[in-house]
């Protein structure tokens, strides 16, 4: 129990310390290719009709996850034969690499600095690295708006969930997680050519993020009272508008988030040159401003520390 706990322990430090450098090779990146790789030959094995493509969906779900899950507990278990230690520090890395906390800190700065700059342009960029939506149309404020959203959405997505999995079964159970996550960002759209391929990926996704995305409403909610930021706003907003999004978790958090800063996110936005009309949420309290991503950041590193003090509670009283 106590190795568990120091192996989920220095995963969250080295996410904190490294993140996810440039150039070197991440696993999410081997099973984003794997995803690819399953969609092409299933959608040649399987009928065009929507059935077919549901199965497709349905049976590159199931290779995805099994494969994702398989080969760190492979990997482990081949470590701790050779040495205790190098299972450690082989579990460590991985539990690390499951983690966004860093990344998404980074990569949501690199908009605000480039906003701070004057560089529209290259915070429009920056942008689409961290958002599914075209970003070619959004202004100031909307680059500025899908940058806060990333953020608040990525707290549960990135960080919470995956370390809640870690918590229940480390490194496999992690990376199961990610596979399942990484179809939703891959697969999960409502239009063509994703929406019947992409069902089950995205309604699985949707039932192992529903705890998680309500865990990690809640601790932004504490995360922001530590902050002083506005609870009450944050509270109203998060039980009027948590479920305003197609998603039944998305707005969990982006909820809480719009009533602490006390802005208005969501609203209508383009996918694939298509315009998807969406509910706002929150209330227009003031205009949204560049330093509301750096605000954001905070909100999320803190609902993460908050998070961890308490999984890490939760696992050592586990008996296994």
């Amino acid at each position: 129990m106590k190795r568990s706990l120091c192996i989920i322990l220095t995963g969250c430090i080295l996410d904190l310390i490294i993140g996810d450098p440039h150039g070197i090779p991440h696993p999410v990146c081997a099973i984003g290719r794997l995803i690819s790789f399953f969609e092409k030959l299933l959608r040649q094995v399987f009928p065009k009709p929507p059935a077919g493509e549901r199965a497709a969906g349905g049976l590159l779900w199931v290779l995805t996850a099994l494969i994702s899950t398989a080969v760190p507990a492979l990997l482990l278990w081949g470590c701790k034969r050779l040495s205790p230690l190098l299972a450690f520090a082989a579990e460590s890395v991985i539990c690390g690499q499951i983690l966004a906390a860093r990344s998404l800190r980074d990569e949501s700065m690199k908009v605000y600095a480039a906003l701070k700059a004057g560089d529209t342009e290259g915070a429009r960029q920056a942008v689409s690295m961290i958002v599914g939506r075209d970003t070619r149309r959004l202004d100031k404020a909307g680059i500025t708006r899908a940058a806060v959203e990333t953020v608040a959405e990525n707290a549960s997505d990135g960080v919470v969930a995956p370390l809640l999995f870690l918590a229940i079964g480390g490194a496999p159970l992690g990376f199961f997680y990610k596979a399942i996550n990484t179809m939703d960002s891959m697969l999960g759209y409502t239009d063509s050519p994703y929406r019947d391929i992409g069902f089950f990926p995205a309604k699985l996704d949707d039932i192992l993020n529903f705890i998680p995305a309500r865990l990690c409403a809640l601790l932004m909610l504490a995360a922001g009272a530590l902050l002083r930021l506005d609870i009450k706003n944050g509270w109203k907003i998060f039980c009027r508008d948590r479920l305003r999004h197609a998603s039944p978790n998305a707005a969990q958090t982006e909820s809480v988030c719009a009533g602490l800063l006390g802005l208005q996110l969501a609203g209508d936005a383009w996918y694939h040159g298509i315009l998807h009309k969406k509910p706002t949420i929150g209330d227009p309290l003031r205009e949204i401003e560049k330093e509301d991503i750096p605000r954001a950041c905070r909100l999320m590193l803190l609902t993460s520390l908050l998070a961890l003090l308490l999984l890490l509670t939760f696992r050592a009283l586990l008996p296994f």
